[in-house]
C-alpha cells in the first residue's frame, strides 16, 4: 500500500501544474440551490427505495434542499471519464483509477471543505488520500471504499477458495466439471492489476512490487496469463445485474465482484458466498467529484454534504457491503450498519488492499512503466482474443 500511495504521488507531481491553475476557481460561497444535481455513479450507490424499500437516501435529501436527483449509472471508470468528458454531469462517483485522469484532464474542479460542514467527521485514513489530493488541493470528497472480492457458487464450492487460481487457471473444480466457460472477468482494462497481482504471489522472480506499475516483461506476463483466462471466461462482466443473472442462470460459478451482487445475490438466497483469497485483491476507494462546469453548483456541495450524514454512510455500507467513509457509521447506530458489519467488510484491512489507481510510465517502483493508454488497447486485444 505504501508503494501505491507513492505511486499515486508521483502522478500527483505530473498533474500539478494544473491543479494550481483550476485552485483560484475553486467555489468560495454558496448560492440558491439550482433544483437539481446530475450525478454519474457506480450501481447501487444511489438508491431511493426502488430496488428495496429499505434503502432510500435520496428522497429526504430532494426533500430538505429542494435539488432533484438524476443518476447516470456507469459500469466502469473508463465510462465514467467518458460521460464526464461528454459534460452535462454535476457529480461523479470515480474510483481511484478515474480520479487522477480527470484532475489531470481538468474536468473537475477543487472542493472548498469548509463549504463541507461534516469534513471533520471522514476517516482521517482518506482526508487527504492522493487519488483525491493534489499539492495540499481536494478534488473531491470520499464516499466508500472497499474489495475486490472472489465470488463463488457455495453448490459447487463446499469450502471458500483460496486462491484466484480457480479464475485464472483451467482446472477442474470440486463439483468434478472443469471451470472453463463457467467463470467472469471483469471488462475493464483496470482488470490487468488483477493478473499481476496474481503473478506477485505466484511468480516472484519477475519481481513486481505494485500490480500498477509493471516493466515491459512484468506487462507481458500479465497480458500471457490474461489470454489464458480468456480461454475460461464465459462473459466479460461489467454490467453488475447481468454478471447476477449470469450466477442465477448462466452457469457461472467463480469470478472477480464486488460486494454489492454478493449481498443481493444472498437476500435472494441464492447459494453465494465470498472471500478475499491468499494473494490479496486489488479494491476501490471512491470519491464525489465535481465537474469543473459543473451547472448546479450549490445542489452538488449540498448532495456531497448529504453523503457524509451517518444514517446515509451506514446503509449504503450494508447495501454495498462497503467501508464507510465516516467511521463513526458503523457504530452511532443512525443507519443499518454494526461495528461487526463494518469490520467483515474491511475496516482493518486498509493495508492489505491494493487500490485501483491509473498506471503512468513515471512510475515509484521502477525506472519505467507501461501506461495507461496501453492497458487500454492491449486489454481489448485480449478481450478480442488477440
Amino acid at each position: 500500500m505504501k508503494k501505491l500511495l507513492t505511486s499515486c504521488s508521483v502522478l500527483s507531481l505530473v498533474i500539478a501544474q494544473g491543479a494550481s491553475v483550476q485552485a483560484a476557481d475553486m467555489i468560495t460561497e454558496l448560492g440558491k440551490p439550482e433544483g437539481q444535481v446530475n450525478i454519474v455513479a457506480w450501481p447501487g450507490y444511489i438508491e431511493r427505495g426502488e430496488t428495496d424499500k429499505a434503502y432510500d437516501w435520496v428522497t429526504k435529501f430532494e426533500e430538505k434542499s429542494g435539488c432533484k436527483v438524476q443518476v447516470k449509472t456507469a459500469n466502469t471508470s473508463d465510462e465514467m471519464v467518458a460521460l464526464m468528458n461528454e459534460g452535462g454531469f454535476d457529480l461523479v462517483t470515480a474510483s481511484g483509477d478515474a480520479s487522477l485522469r480527470l484532475i489531470a484532464g481538468k474536468r473537475v474542479q477543487p472542493v472548498n471543505i469548509s463549504l463541507i460542514p461534516s469534513w471533520s467527521k471522514v476517516d482521517d485514513r482518506l482526508k487527504d488520500a492522493p487519488w483525491h489530493t493534489v499539492n495540499g488541493v481536494h478534488y473531491g470528497v470520499p464516499y466508500m471504499w472497499g474489495p475486490n472480492v472472489l465470488m463463488y457458487n457455495t453448490d459447487v464450492f463446499k469450502d471458500a477458495p483460496k486462491s484466484w487460481n480457480v479464475v485464472f487457471e483451467e482446472m477442474t473444480l470440486p463439483d468434478g466439471k472443469s471451470n472453463q466457460g463457467r467463470v467472469q472477468a471483469y471488462d475493464g482494462p483496470i482488470h490487468i492489476a488483477d493478473a499481476a497481482n496474481y503473478l506477485m504471489a505466484h511468480k516472484p522472480e519477475l519481481g513486481i512490487k505494485s500490480p500498477y506499475e509493471l516493466n515491459e516483461d512484468q506487462y507481458a506476463a500479465a497480458l500471457d496469463l490474461l489470454r489464458e483466462q480468456r480461454k475460461l471466461v464465459s462473459r466479460y462482466w461489467h454490467d453488475a445485474f447481468m454478471q447476477i443473472d449470469d450466477f442465477k442462470n448462466e452457469g457461472v460459478v467463480a469470478s472477480g465482484s464486488w460486494p454489492f451482487q454478493v449481498g443481493l445475490l444472498q437476500s435472494e438466497k441464492q447459494p453465494i458466498g465470498s472471500t478475499i483469497p491468499e494473494e490479496g485483491a486489488t479494491g476501490w476507494a471512491d470519491t464525489t467529484m465535481m465537474h469543473a462546469d459543473a451547472e448546479n453548483p450549490t445542489c452538488a456541495y449540498l448532495w456531497m454534504e448529504h453523503t457524509l450524514s451517518s444514517n446515509l454512510q451506514s446503509d449504503l455500507s450494508v447495501w454495498f457491503g462497503a467501508v464507510p467513509s465516516v467511521p463513526a457509521a458503523c457504530t452511532d447506530g443512525s443507519g443499518l450498519q454494526t461495528a461487526e458489519g463494518c469490520a467483515a467488510n474491511g475496516m482493518e484491512d486498509f493495508e492489505k488492499i491494493k487500490f485501483w489507481t491509473t498506471p503512468v510510465s513515471k512510475c515509484a517502483s521502477q525506472d519505467q512503466c507501461v501506461p495507461y493508454y496501453r492497458w487500454v488497447s492491449d486489454y481489448i486485444a485480449v478481450i478480442g482474443g488477440r
